[in-house]
């Protein structure tokens, strides 16, 4: 698992390659400390290269989700293939998170 930050224009970007499961959590939740000092400015997860999410994965993206709201932040998910949006439709995170 990898990922990379960015900061563009207003946005925090985070992308994601390769497999998020509960061996790649620990320090993906590490990677993913940077954007909880969002204050605002919003926060997009690019999935293109995300292959597999495991129920340790969403609590991280959930648990983002829960920082950044209170902060006025939005949260927003893009480039998910056919399975991820699966996992996230069937645990009804789609409704929880806005798609670019």
């Amino acid at each position: 698992m990898r990922t990379t930050f960015k900061q563009e224009n207003k946005h925090l970007i985070m992308s994601f390659e390769g497999r998020l499961d509960t061996a790649a959590s620990s320090q993906t939740e590490e990677d993913m400390r940077v954007l909880y000092d969002c204050e605002g400015r919003d926060i997009i997860l690019d999935c293109t290269n995300l292959q597999y999410i495991s129920s340790s994965g969403l609590r991280l993206f959930l648990g983002l989700l829960k920082k950044a709201r209170p902060k006025g932040s939005h949260v927003y998910l893009t480039g998910m293939n056919e399975d991820l949006r699966q996992v996230f439709d069937e645990t009804g995170f789609t409704t929880l998170f806005e798609m670019l």
